[in-house]
């Protein structure tokens, strides 16, 4: 026999999945008709909105009430609001007066978290920095397994090597990069003996070893503006090179991290290097600029910027 509270807790748990029907929910907490009914009653009185609804397919389901009661989170979930929390709450939300809120509400959560799961989100919390967001970008999104972030982060946190199967087959990882909804891994490759920038969705595989490496310097101390450097000259589908008749300080200026490297030419003219996952997205960037420029590379980029320069040229009325 379980005690009340715990009955109540697994119940409350159950309503908070979906609406149950009364012997459903009965079968499931091996209790009576009657028992259910009392515990539906102790959990209003509780100030949890049940709501019944009858019928072949009513039943109890948990609604919204005027107080705000307290939810119940399996491991997945409440591993997955820590770790969603803490992101925001390190690329701040820009939103007034939520940050400090994210932050009273994240403490509330981390300190009931049992210790194991406590460590999964403090590897990955230590491990993550978080990159600018960039207005108006089109490129889609890349998601990656939690399971797999979490390995990585505790490989992070333990200086272990991580195992991929793919070209970088050993890495001596350092930090991980959250940015525009994709992960990217600073590590150090065994391969190549250089410091990469990997995007993470694009890592066949990841398996911490039990080979523990002594940390070496790094390769700048802001790695978040060196995985946006790497991303913007080689980590693209496809990449553009320009030349902006403008000074690079002015270029600099316009230019996010992540679009685009600048190279002085002379003082009224620059080299921007850029790339996305598509030409359509880096004709868009150029157009943002607002300044004069010449394609450089590739020719199909110069194609497509003279299909968009007739259709402009249809669109727009002749002068008078």
């Amino acid at each position: 026999m379980t005690s009340t509270t715990t009955r109540l807790l697994r119940l409350l748990s159950l309503l908070q999945d979906r609406t149950h029907t009364g012997r459903e929910l009965a079968e499931r907490l091996a209790v009576t008709d009657r028992t259910l009914r009392q515990d539906i009653a102790r959990l209003r009185e509780l100030g949890y909105p049940v709501h019944a609804e009858r019928g072949p397919i009513g039943g109890y389901r948990l609604g919204q009430g005027a107080n705000m009661p307290p939810l119940l989170l399996d491991d997945e979930e409440a591993v997955a609001v820590a770790v969603a929390m803490g992101l925001t709450e390190n690329g701040s939300t820009g939103v007034a007066d939520i940050d400090a809120t994210i932050t009273r509400a994240l403490a509330k959560l981390q300190r009931i978290m049992p210790k194991r799961l406590q460590h999964k989100v403090n590897a990955l919390r230590s491990s993550t920095e978080v990159g600018p967001s960039v207005t108006g970008s089109q490129e889609p999104d890349a998601p990656v397994p939690a399971e797999t972030l979490t390995t990585i982060a505790t490989a992070i946190r333990g200086t272990t090597t991580l195992r991929t199967g793919g070209h970088e087959s050993e890495l001596e990882p350092y930090r991980l990069i959250s940015w525009q909804r994709r992960w990217f891994l600073v590590a150090y490759s065994l391969e190549t003996h250089s410091w990469r920038a990997l995007p993470v969705a694009d890592l066949p595989q990841v398996e911490r070893t039990s080979r523990v490496f002594a940390a070496r310097a790094l390769p700048e101390a802001d790695l978040v503006a060196f995985v946006l450097r790497e991303i913007a000259s080689a980590g693209w589908k496809v990449h553009a090179r320009v030349t902006v008749l403008e000074s690079a300080e002015t270029v600099i200026a316009r230019v996010n991290p992540t679009v685009g490297v600048v190279e002085p030419i002379d003082e009224h003219s620059c080299v921007l290097l850029t790339g996305a996952d598509r030409l359509e997205t880096i004709a868009i960037y150029l157009s943002m600029l607002m300044m004069d420029f010449r394609v450089d590379d590739p020719p199909e980029l110069v194609a497509h910027l003279r299909t968009l320069a007739r259709r402009y040229a249809a669109a727009t009325p002749p002068e008078r």
